[in-house]
């Protein structure tokens, strides 16, 4: 059985990752257990700690969706694109069959031929799901830390390209980047004051 979650659907910068995780409940101690939690409710060093502690335990995959997919697609559908994607790894690293059931967080599954169920809150709900959305989220976070070196003035190695003040601001000042979402609308109105920033 595979959990699978996304993260990034709401920044006006960086792709959309999805994680997909199987996870040795058998084997699984209850104290690590306890330690997952949904990943927006943990701090970084958390997170990396529960990821270091599933990991005799687990088996990860990412799969993501780029920025010139998510303008091009839409978000919601970039985002199952980029879940199909997390799963098809982890199959392929598995080296197994179709799965038994693909628990997927929301309310939307995937087309695709896996037996699969949406689960809303499921990060909340479902351990497998929890340490996906954990797995996605580092890798993430850790692309938009790397990528605010060169673009210093959105402030991604803080508010991971989502669309705080600071953020906001700095589009109007400094215009778009090729990591800006285009088919938002502050990322819009920022390229018709500013054309491309260079951070």
């Amino acid at each position: 059985m595979i959990g699978v979650d996304e993260v990034g659907r709401g920044p006006l910068a960086g792709p959309v990752v999805a994680g997909a995780a199987v996870l040795d409940l058998a084997r699984l101690p209850e104290a690590i257990a306890a330690g997952i939690a949904d990943s927006k409710a943990l701090s970084p060093a958390r997170r990396a700690a529960v990821l270091v502690a599933v990991g005799p335990y687990a088996t990860l995959a990412l799969g993501r969706a780029e920025v010139a997919e998510i303008d091009a697609l839409n978000i919601l559908n970039a985002s199952l694109l980029a879940m199909h994607r997390a799963v098809d790894a982890l199959l392929a690293q598995l080296d197994v069959g179709p799965p038994a059931l693909v628990l997927v967080d929301g309310n939307r599954l995937p087309d695709w031929p896996y037996a699969a169920r949406a689960v809303v809150k499921g990060d909340a709900r479902c351990l497998s799901i929890a340490v996906a959305a954990i797995a996605a989220k580092q890798a993430r976070d850790a692309e938009m830390a790397g990528l605010a070196v060169r673009y210093s003035d959105y402030g991604w190695e803080r508010n991971a390209g989502y669309g705080t003040a600071e953020h906001r601001a700095a589009l109007i000042a400094h215009g778009v980047t090729p990591h800006h979402r285009r088919s938002f609308a502050p990322v819009r109105v920022a390229r018709h004051n500013r054309g491309t920033g260079g951070g």
